[in-house]
């Protein structure tokens, strides 16, 4: 799975993305710069509010599973996929519709 790491990508998502949020998730979109191909990209996001490091690794780790599960990366995308605090004591198929619900309002899927 192509990811996103440079900071400076990552800050432009978050401050250009369109969002979709549901109770489990929040999905930011933007469109890939045409520099560099079609393939889209993702970065899992867990902040410091959900727990320790522990924690964290787990909610990033369901989500990166659950993004393989709904398809991704998306082609033509740079997405953001944020966790919620109820991230880690989710059911798979409660995380894969949030997914999908969040990737329809971002724009990503229809």
């Amino acid at each position: 799975m192509r990811t996103l790491k440079a900071p400076s990508e990552i800050d432009a998502l978050f401050k250009t993305g369109r969002r979709g949020s549901t109770d489990l998730i929040v999905v930011l979109n933007a469109i890939t710069p045409t520099r560099r191909g079609p393939q889209g990209r993702v970065v899992f996001v867990a902040g410091k509010k959900m727990g320790g490091a522990v924690v964290r690794n787990r909610c990033k780790r369901v989500l990166r599973e659950a993004a393989r599960r709904v398809g991704g990366p998306w082609d033509g995308h740079d997405v953001a996929l944020v966790a919620r605090l109820k991230v880690a004591t989710a059911s798979p198929a409660a995380l894969d519709a949030a997914l999908r619900e969040g990737l329809r309002k971002a724009g990503v899927a229809s």
